[in-house]
């Protein structure tokens, strides 16, 4: 059971998820250095195709979403007040005769300035299955096009139709999580907070994956060595969340409300799960968030995995670390979303 004022630390890495590992630290030379060992191989290929990674983004490229699959419903649904509406794709809904199940609302990642909701979808019907809850996944817009906080108006215009909406989804109002991964993991630590100051829809759960919280890592805040030279970089870093804020990364301010990492009060906020690889250049930012909800009363589940990198379990999902990290974050859902869960 997850206690007020306590850090937990799931799977078999023990204190490890509570001190950003020094070894760490000291990797300034080989990219390779203490990368897990079923993860070395991966690693190198990534390593030797960066250069086509980074011509292709700097050519815009964007592979065309798969086709959506059998059991998910697209709809339209009302936008904020002066925003377009907003595309969502259900999941495993339908009131039926059975008792209200929880659910959950996904924002997926790509660094705020690409991805698409349809990318998941596949993955989030299992999920949906072995959880037996309802899934919603927002197509919220991207920057630069739109700014902050664009983005945030769109994932709280289908937080509040998913709770309207509850009955007829079969829902439990009061078991509604809100996931994300990477950029969709600072897109959902946003909603969550404005959804605490705004006092209309209460927010049971929020489950961070690699979590993007904070526009000074790798601006204003230089990377530790060895950490964020896989997958996602502090040069990224800076573009996606320029591209967002409308103003450089790690700029004096940042606009209210955009920046999780930047809020000042994080009291009130549901029950948390963050999760991220020792090597991923959001792994200080994401323990110094923990750390902080701990600090204000949150009950927090903390997962440091070593030796891995951005997105590790979606690129060796088979890897040892990989399913334990899994594991871990389904079993918080669950707990999560389950009638008995802790109050």
């Amino acid at each position: 059971m997850i206690r007020r004022r306590e850090l937990i630390v799931a799977g078999s890495w023990g204190a490890a998820a509570l001190i950003f590992p020094s070894w760490a630290r000291a990797q300034s030379g080989d990219p390779l250095a203490g990368v897990d060992p079923e993860f070395r191989a991966v690693a190198a290929a990534i390593l030797r195709g960066q250069a086509a990674q980074d011509a292709m983004a700097r050519s815009a490229v964007v592979a065309h979403p798969p086709p959506i699959p059998e059991g998910v419903e697209e709809q339209r649904i009302p936008g904020a007040a002066a925003g377009p509406p907003v595309t969502i794709y259900v999941i495993n809904a339908g009131s039926g005769a059975g008792a209200p199940r929880g659910a959950i609302l996904y924002l997926h990642g790509g660094g705020f300035i690409g991805g698409d909701a349809r990318d998941n979808l596949r993955a989030l019907r299992s999920l949906a299955g072995r959880l037996d809850c309802v899934v919603v996944s927002v197509q919220y817009r991207l920057a630069p096009a739109t700014r902050f906080p664009g983005a945030l108006e769109d994932n709280y215009a289908a937080l509040k139709w998913l709770r309207t909406q509850a009955s007829e989804l079969g829902v439990d109002p009061a078991r509604i999580a809100v996931m994300g991964g990477s950029a969709g993991g600072g897109h959902a630590a946003m909603l969550t907070i404005a959804a605490r100051d705004r006092g209309e829809i209460p927010v049971a759960f929020q489950a961070l994956v690699y979590p993007m919280l904070d526009d000074r890592t790798g601006s204003s805040r230089p990377a530790a060595p060895g950490v964020g030279k896989l997958i996602w970089r502090a040069d990224d870093n800076r573009r996606g969340w320029a591209a967002l804020l409308g103003q450089p990364a790690g700029a004096r301010r940042a606009p209210a409300g955009s920046v999780p990492s930047r809020t000042a009060d994080l009291t009130r906020l549901p029950p948390t799960f963050i999760g991220v690889g020792s090597l991923d250049l959001f792994a200080e930012e994401d323990i110094e968030f923990a750390r902080r909800l701990v600090a204000a009363g949150v009950p927090t589940e903390m997962l440091l995995v070593p030796g891995v990198f951005h997105g590790f379990e979606l690129i060796a999902p088979n890897a040892t670390v990989s399913r334990q990290f899994t594991a871990a974050l389904e079993a918080a859902l669950r707990r999560a979303l389950s009638v008995d869960r802790p109050g």
